[in-house]
C-alpha cells in the first residue's frame, strides 16, 4: 500500500472533512431543535398541532432521504427561480446564491427532526406519571414544568438513542455527493480517478468515518454520565 497520493490530493480530503463536519453539526443542531418541537407537537392533545406533526413525520420517514434531497435541490430550486414574487423580491439575490450544501443541510435537518422527533415523543410519554405529579405538587406548571422537569427527564432517558441517531446522520451526510457537494467520499472518488488507486482512498475515508463514530459515541457517554450525576444530585 502506497500513500504517494496524499500529498497531491490531500487538500480534497481536508475540504471533504470540513464539509462533512459542518453538515453534521448544522443538521444536528437545527434538526434537534426541530425534533423537540415535533415531539412536543406529537404529544399535544390539540389535533391542529398533533396532526400536522404526524403528517410531517410520516412523510419524511416514509420516503427515502435521497429522494428528499433531490426534491429540495432540483424541485425547490426550480420553484423559487420560476416564482415571480420571489424573483423580484429583495430575497432573490440571497436565494440565488444558495448552493447545494444548504439544500443538503435542509434535507438532513428535516430528516433528523422527523426521526428524533418520534424518539422525543416516546421519551416524553415515558416519563413516570409519579414524577410529574410530584413536580406539580411542588408548584411547577406549564412551561416551567416542561423546561425544568418533563423535557430534561425525557431527554436523559434517550441519550444512547440520540448517539445512534447522530451516527446515522454522520453516515447520511455522504448522500450530499449526489448534488455536487465535495465531501469525503467525493474526495476518494477524485483521487481514485486521477491515480487509479481505488482501495487506499476508500480505506482512508472509512477509517475517518470510523474514528468520527468513536468520537461521537464517546461524547454521548460523557454526556450520559454527567446527566445521570446531575439527576441523582437533584
Amino acid at each position: 500500500m502506497t500513500l504517494f497520493w496524499v500529498t497531491e490530493y490531500g487538500h480534497y480530503f481536508v475540504q471533504g472533512l470540513v464539509t462533512t463536519f459542518w453538515l453534521l453539526v448544522l443538521s444536528w443542531a437545527f434538526g434537534f431543535a426541530l425534533a423537540v418541537l415535533v415531539g412536543l407537537g406529537r404529544v399535544s392533545r390539540s389535533p391542529f398541532v398533533n396532526l400536522p406533526c404526524f403528517a410531517f413525520t410520516s412523510f419524511i420517514r416514509g420516503t427515502p432521504l435521497l429522494v428528499q434531497i433531490f426534491l429540495l435541490y432540483y424541485g425547490l430550486g426550480n420553484l423559487l427561480a420560476s416564482t415571480p414574487f420571489i424573483r423580484h423580491s429583495f430575497l432573490w439575490p440571497y436565494i440565488r446564491g444558495v448552493d447545494a450544501f444548504w439544500y443538503v443541510v435542509l434535507a438532513l435537518t428535516l430528516s433528523t427532526g422527523a426521526y428524533v422527533g418520534e424518539v422525543v415523543r416516546g421519551a416524553l410519554l415515558g416519563v413516570p406519571r409519579g414524577e410529574m405529579e410530584a413536580a406539580r405538587a411542588y408548584g411547577f406548571r406549564g412551561f416551567g414544568l416542561l423546561r425544568r422537569i418533563w423535557l430534561p427527564r425525557a431527554l436523559q432517558s434517550v441519550i444512547p438513542t440520540l448517539a445512534g441517531e447522530t451516527v446515522l446522520l454522520l453516515k447520511s451526510t455522504a448522500l450530499d455527493s449526489t448534488v455536487t457537494v465535495v465531501d469525503l467520499p467525493v474526495a476518494a472518488r477524485i483521487t481514485a480517478a486521477q491515480t487509479f488507486r481505488i482501495y487506499e482512498p476508500l480505506l482512508f475515508v472509512a477509517v475517518g468515518y470510523f474514528l468520527a463514530t468513536l468520537a461521537i459515541e464517546r461524547a454521548f457517554r460523557v454526556v450520559e454520565r454527567r446527566a445521570a450525576r446531575a439527576y441523582r444530585a437533584v
